[in-house]
């Protein structure tokens, strides 16, 4: 998911640390040499903030030491690990390469991933829904190491304070209403981000989704519904003005102060939400069921090698660190898999609903987007900025945007 770094770091308190000791016993065999004669790996991430001293940094030493090689590893922010992957020199990849999901579409379509027939990657235990934003074209080019996603998290004490019981809040227009009735007992609403960046469509497209639009036709009359809820809440002071600036960690600072019902954000801020007494719900969509929420996280790749023996032992990699919760608690994520979910949950009954949602959410690529992605994104938060902050109509934003799209895309 697209998190500043303040986000990042906190997510990685989501999940019991002390528990991924325990889930790094679960990697396969040791061997004291790979298929290719090659004992010598790496590995490129973008987590320069997780040193030496790091669950992720252990959970892959302890996989190289399972597998009987040595890790080299290189962290980098997100951007400057995809830049370094679309510029490397020929025969300088590395042998696995971590990137936000939305970029496995990017670095595929430059050639520089292997897919999953080609590495010989077993994925029949990975979610579908979260491993749909590694494919294309029928083809899986990456995994995903864990998820996470968006939620409703909300402060109970406001919410009683203004006679609001959270169960009514099952869609737009109830939830408005809720807003309302706290703002008129002197607190504020809702806050989250629709900054003019990735940032601002990831939290904008559970609202866009769960009111049935399409990122094919951004103009719809759904499209123009949700965006219009988002700039009347804004309109109408029950959202403040600050959501046009606000990262998700600055809206979360926001939420913080206690003045707040709501807070659209992510599950990495669980841990700080459990100690501050806020809960969650999912989303509400406009059916009355939970809207799906963008997938985040990161997928692990496997650029292409002139040696192709190496892949062998790059799956073994993946494997330690996708399978089970290794790699998932490591990072403060939701597990990729039924078995490390069920981990989880032993561990930590109250991720359940953070579980369920990850097992409702949606990849930013889905319905083969690949990498239309990005084009699409930039229009759509761009079409936000404008309706809330008075530029355009909200059926007039996203005219423009679709407009752009298509003179973009053809």
């Amino acid at each position: 998911m697209d998190k500043n770094r303040k986000a990042r770091v906190i997510g990685a308190t989501v999940l019991s640390g002390a528990f991924v000791v325990a889930a790094l016993t679960g990697c396969s065999t040791t061997q004291s040499e790979t298929s290719s004669g090659s004992t010598e790996y790496t590995l490129w991430d973008p987590y320069p903030d997780r040193d030496a001293s790091s669950d992720w940094a252990k959970a892959i030493d302890a996989c190289a030491a399972d597998i009987g090689i040595t890790i080299e590893r290189n962290a980098g922010n997100t951007g400057d690990t995809v830049k370094d992957l679309t510029t490397a020199a020929a025969g300088k990849l590395p042998d696995i390469a971590m990137v936000d999901n939305p970029k496995v579409s990017t670095l595929a379509d430059a050639g520089l991933l292997t897919t999953t027939d080609d590495n010989g990657l077993d994925v029949s235990d990975i979610q579908e829904n979260i491993l749909t934003a590694g494919q294309i074209d029928g083809k899986t080019y990456g995994v995903p190491v864990g998820a996470n996603t968006l939620g409703l998290y909300y402060n109970p004490e406001v919410l009683d304070a203004a006679g609001v019981d959270i169960a009514s809040v099952t869609d737009g227009a109830s939830l408005t209403a809720a807003l309302e009735k706290v703002v008129a007992a002197g607190k504020k609403g809702i806050t989250f981000s629709a900054v003019g960046t990735e940032e601002g469509t990831f939290q904008f497209l559970p609202w866009f989704w769960g009111a049935g639009a399409d990122l094919t036709a951004l103009d719809s009359t759904e499209a123009t519904s949700a965006l219009t809820l988002w700039t009347d809440w804004v309109k109408n002071g029950l959202a403040p003005q600050s959501v046009l600036q606000n990262t998700q960690g600055t809206s979360w600072d926001e939420f913080k102060t206690g003045e707040f019902a709501f807070a659209e954000n992510g599950s990495w801020f669980k841990a700080d939400a459990d100690a501050a007494g806020y809960m969650s719900i999912q989303i509400p969509g406009e059916n009355g069921q939970p809207a799906p929420a963008p997938t985040g996280g990161e997928f692990i790749t496997i650029p292409i090698q002139k040696d192709t023996s190496r892949y062998a032992t790059s799956v073994k990699i993946v494997k330690c660190l996708t399978e089970g919760n290794t790699g998932a608690d490591a990072l403060g994520y939701v597990a990729p898999t039924a078995a490390g979910q069920e981990a989880q949950l032993a561990a930590d009954p109250s991720l359940q609903g953070w579980v369920t949602a990850v097992g409702d959410a949606k990849p930013r690529t889905a319905d083969n987007l690949g990498i239309k992605y990005g084009t699409i994104s930039e229009q759509l938060y761009t079409a936000v900025q404008n309706a809330l902050s008075g530029g355009s109509s909200p059926a007039d934003a996203l005219a423009a945007a679709q407009q752009a799209v298509d003179a973009k895309l053809g």
